[in-house]
């Protein structure tokens, strides 16, 4: 039986790191980073762009649940409402799947941290810090096993999923 990791957090928790990680920790792994699929310049929001990613998301997905050469699917986005996660796996079959969803949380002090070590690589701007934060509480809402990243490393919050 395959598992499909839904790995969801506000910007800059470490979503893509933990994933990374965890691609190395599980046998016969992929991975999709949500983002990757919607990467533009400039950066549009409307229902088209929406619709869009979400297709190439489920697509990409679809696929790599369909191949035998995987076991571990690893998607990981923002996934801020119960509802993202819902129309994700609405248009997958999952029938011979463990569906795994979790949510990577943390502190605002250290979600700041971690963000202002990326505005000053240039890698973020300073607009990130409120966007990102006002983000944290929608978390707890979910219906996903939270993991508490604050005071861990990438390798132990990987460890801690792939142990589930």
């Amino acid at each position: 039986m395959k598992n499909l990791y839904l790995i969801g957090g506000t910007m800059g928790v470490g979503k893509t790191t933990v994933s990374q990680q965890l691609k190395r920790l599980l046998p016969r792994s992929v991975f999709l980073d949500g983002d990757w699929c919607w990467d533009a310049h400039p950066f549009v929001v409307n229902d088209e762009t929406k619709a869009m990613v979400m297709d190439n998301i489920c697509h990409t997905l679809g696929n790599f649940l369909g191949c035998s050469a995987y076991e571990n699917v690893i998607f990981c986005w923002v996934m801020h409402e119960q509802k993202i996660v819902e129309d994700i796996l609405s248009a997958l079959d999952t029938r011979a799947c463990r569906v795994h969803c979790i949510s990577l949380v943390c502190s605002e002090e250290a979600l700041r941290q971690r963000l202002e070590k990326d505005i000053e690589k240039g890698l973020r701007t300073q607009d990130i810090l409120e966007r990102s934060a006002a983000r944290l509480p929608l978390y707890e809402k979910m219906d996903t096993v939270k993991i508490d990243v604050s005071d861990i490393s990438p390798s132990a919050a990987a460890q801690r999923i792939a142990a589930l």
